[in-house]
């Protein structure tokens, strides 16, 4: 009888961890830029200022545990982490928001557990449900997408309100659509409308909605999902997750939407609202927090996306990925421990 041994399953290539978390960080770069056209410069300040204060943590931990300062800095895993905090914040949020969720990333959520490879939450998610639940009011006050805004802020605009530098505009005159009604996120519109009695197609009537999705959302997403798939071509990661994490939401949202469209969102709405690809391709993928077999991977990705619907549709949370994905991480154990990876020579993982 003739074998065929593959090689292992879990290394496919010799990646180091600095050329991983670089390749992530170029294929955010589309929706990044997406994301400063739709809603102007504050992504940006957000996203640098968070980068300073994630490798001045990095380093000054890293001193304290007499440890190498340059290998710590140079593996760019405290950059991806402060650029996925700074990405998924509102734009004109106050700088010191930035400050406290990069600080509890790095220092609390990462360093205390013992650095990278052993932190048992994924950072950027543990620093956003830190923020959204300390400051309800800054994490839901998104401005409005430039093409339906009746004002658009400037970089001294941004800049002014950020920083809190003298006299500036205040940001709700940045949240004002054209009709000169405020706006919030399409996930957000839509679960406000249905909690006051509207229809779907009534509430997908308002100007922040483009046909089914949100103004700008779906092209945001749509450059996530391309920055996801070149990271899936480039193999570094693997389809388990991303596919688990939009199938479960995919499935759970058809069902809902079939058993009552009046009052559930569409499939393609959940697919290509708030940070379905972003989540799906660059933060559920963590493979530090996340279950490490095939099997594995793809219910730990499925509950993610059944957890997002369930919090989106009876929740108080719009966008419910940081609550899924922490709540995926505390199961990744239990899924690994019933899921695990067949040894060779033996009929099962027993």
């Amino acid at each position: 009888m003739a074998f065929k041994i593959a090689s292992s399953p879990h290394v496919s290539r010799n990646l180091q961890t600095s050329t991983v978390m670089l390749r992530v960080i170029l294929c955010l770069i589309p929706g990044l830029i997406l994301q400063c056209v739709f809603f102007g410069w504050g992504t940006l300040i957000q996203v640098l200022l968070a980068i300073v204060v994630a490798l001045g943590c990095e380093a000054w931990v890293m001193k304290l545990r007499q440890r190498s300062i340059k290998a710590s800095l140079s593996d760019n895993s405290a950059m991806l982490t402060a650029i996925l905090i700074g990405i998924a914040i509102p734009p004109l949020s106050p700088w010191w928001m930035i400050v406290i969720g990069t600080v509890f990333a790095i220092i609390v959520v990462k360093h205390l557990y013992g650095g990278l490879g052993h932190n048992l939450f994924n950072p950027a998610m543990a620093a956003y449900v830190l923020l959204l639940i300390s400051f309800p009011v800054q994490m839901t006050s998104w401005v409005a997408p430039s093409t339906v805004a009746l004002n658009v802020p400037s970089l001294m605009d941004s800049l002014g309100l950020i920083f809190n530098l003298g006299p500036s505009a205040s940001i709700e005159a940045f949240r004002l659509g054209i009709d000169g009604v405020s706006m919030a996120t399409p996930l957000d519109t839509l679960k406000t409308d249905l909690s006051m009695g509207l229809t779907t197609t009534e509430s997908f009537t308002k100007s922040i909605f483009a046909g089914s999705t949100g103004v700008g959302w779906f092209w945001i997403n749509m450059a996530y999902l391309a920055g996801g798939l070149v990271l899936l071509k480039l193999k570094a990661i693997r389809w388990h997750i991303s596919t688990g994490v939009l199938a479960g939401l995919a499935i759970a949202s058809s069902i809902g939407y079939l058993l009552a469209p009046d009052t559930q969102g569409s499939p393609l709405f959940h697919l290509f609202s708030g940070a379905t690809m972003l989540a799906a391709f660059f933060i559920a993928t963590d493979p530090v927090t996340a279950a490490t077999s095939a099997r594995g991977r793809l219910i730990f990705g499925g509950l993610i996306g059944v957890l997002v619907y369930v919090i989106r549709t009876q929740g108080g949370y719009p966008d419910a990925f940081a609550f899924a994905v922490l709540l995926a991480n505390l199961c990744a154990p239990f899924i690994d421990y019933y899921v695990r990876p067949r040894s060779y020579g033996h009929a099962t993982g027993n």
